[in-house]
């Protein structure tokens, strides 16, 4: 009988890692449409995917991927900030040499700090191009609207969660730049200055000093951007990134065209999906769904199981998005200059990359530049669902050939218009210039961003009156403030150098 329940142990020791297995995927093996979806379904992880995808939404060229890239350089950050906080320091006293210490002396750490560094800007880029991907789909329609709002809450979370970790290594480029972007947050004191009401309400103060948690940029502004960037702003991230994925499994899956006439559509052959003759219709799809052919229908509801093709291709863009991050890492160091110190300014001092747009308009008024007009555009984007009800074209890229003209005809009005404006202001200067005693709330009101604002609303106005189409005049407003804010930063990044001035190229600033 011992011997007998002594040859049973071993014999499960040898089934060990068989059952092991089994007892953690809790299924069988996925052989079958059915077990795939069950693969999906009965998955933690996997789950918040639909058990099956329309073919259409597998195109490369369509989604971009840009979704899953954003996600996947959020869990890199993640993972990279987990492992630089065990030694980093958040004290103005200690922050700066436990940086230089992971720099030069941790194993990998400065390959640590590299990667993340670099995967905070993709995430900002990502996220942008994930944004514009969405509205020149038309996917914020019914019934995403509520979801592209989430998107909207996401946006300016990563926006947040890059600007608190910028101030972290506490150099002179993290202090400096700190500094502008709290003064920006602090600019409501220029209206109530204007006005006179400071006194009553200092919205401005209140916000510099929330922010701040005191008078200056210091010990306890340090503290708290470092709650904010490791612990409030990740939760609140990981929170909405979860609601956003499971809105789109609820609102009917990933968005995908509405296979209108013109569109290529992949039919039955013997059992295997036949693509159309013309490569440049082509879905590129076949590497994705090689031997999944039974599973393919005619018609406009063409599905396939999300295991294993959906999976594959998030792979595929987790693979690419961690090998980018990866290279960054190896090849390009993250700057750290010399210690941050409060009576030496950098000049030019600037915002990180992502705000240098804001901080070009910030340079004639910070109240409009840095909260009325982000505030103005941020709501804009918000109701942008609410307002253009219009069904048709969902999921086609600038919904139809007209849509093609309008956003290329914005794209060079809004050339025209910011370059014309920047060479205009550059050469001639703007009020406070011409009238040095003006009031406050004059340049407050009238200035470069408020005149973009106010012509971009225009063209947009004539663009729905031309055509007869709010979706149209949509895409004429967000090409115009799209295009605009990557002229100015540009423009801001690369020829704006000692005191704001104006020059062609950094290696034209003077010496000294």
């Amino acid at each position: 009988m011992i011997m007998s329940a002594l040859k049973d142990m071993l014999e499960n020791l040898k089934k060990l890692p068989v059952n092991l297995l089994e007892s953690a995927r809790r299924r069988a093996p996925a052989t079958s449409d059915r077990t795939r979806s069950q693969a999906i379904f009965a998955n933690l992880f996997l789950h918040i995917n639909s058990t099956r995808v329309n073919i259409n939404s597998l195109r490369p060229l369509y989604t971009l991927g840009v979704g899953i890239a954003s996600a996947t350089f959020f869990s890199i950050l993640s993972l990279t900030g987990i492992l630089l906080m065990i030694y980093y320091k958040p004290s103005a006293t200690e922050a700066y040499n436990s940086i230089k210490d992971i720099h030069y002396i941790v194993p990998t750490g400065r390959f640590i700090r590299n990667i993340h560094r670099w995967s905070a800007h993709l995430m900002v880029i990502t996220v942008l191009l994930h944004m514009v991907r969405v509205f020149y789909t038309s996917s914020y329609k019914k019934p995403r609207e509520w979801n592209w709002v989430i998107g909207m809450g996401l946006l300016v979370l990563t926006f947040a969660l890059s600007f608190t970790g910028y101030l972290l290594p506490w150099d002179q480029l993290a202090y400096w730049a700190m500094t502008i972007g709290v003064n920006i947050a602090g600019s409501a004191r220029e209206l109530t200055d204007a006005a006179g009401i400071t006194s009553l309400i200092d919205a401005g103060g209140l916000m510099r000093e929330t922010l701040l948690g005191s008078k200056s940029l210091g010990e306890d502004a340090i503290l708290r951007f470092y709650f904010l960037h490791c612990i409030l702003l990740p939760i609140l991230l990981t929170a909405l990134i979860s609601i956003h994925f499971w809105r789109i499994r609820k609102d009917g899956g990933l968005s995908r065209p509405d296979e209108p006439e013109d569109e290529p559509r992949i039919s039955l052959h013997n059992g295997q999906p036949v693509f159309p003759r013309d490569p440049q219709k082509t879905y590129g799809l076949m590497a994705v769904i090689k031997g999944t052919g039974p599973n393919v229908n005619n018609g406009p509801e063409d599905t396939l199981p999300s295991w294993p093709n959906l999976l594959y291709a998030e792979l595929a863009v987790f693979i690419i998005c961690t090998a980018i991050a990866l290279g960054l890492g190896l090849f390009l160091d993250a700057p750290l200059k010399e210690l941050a110190n409060p009576n030496i300014p950098e000049n030019p001092a600037k915002a990180p990359w992502y705000f240098l747009g804001l901080q070009e308009i910030v340079s004639y008024s910070a109240f409009s530049g840095g909260v009325l007009i982000p505030t103005i555009v941020l709501i804009g984007l918000a109701l942008i669902p609410y307002l253009d009800r219009e069904k048709n074209y969902v999921g086609i890229w600038f919904s139809n050939r007209n849509g093609k003209t309008v956003a290329f005809l914005s794209l060079v009005f809004s050339i025209i218009i910011t370059v014309s404006l920047l060479a205009f202001t550059i050469q001639y200067g703007w009020l406070r210039k011409w009238f040095p005693e003006i009031p406050q709330l004059f340049i407050t009101l009238i200035n470069p961003g408020t005149l973009y604002a106010l012509l971009f609303s225009l063209w947009s106005l004539l663009i729905i009156k031309r055509y007869n189409s709010i979706r149209l005049g949509a895409i004429a407003l967000f090409t115009c403030f799209l295009v605009g804010f990557l002229i100015l930063t540009f423009f801001a990044t690369y020829n704006r150098g000692p005191n704001w001035e104006f020059y062609w190229w950094p290696s034209m600033w003077p010496a000294h």
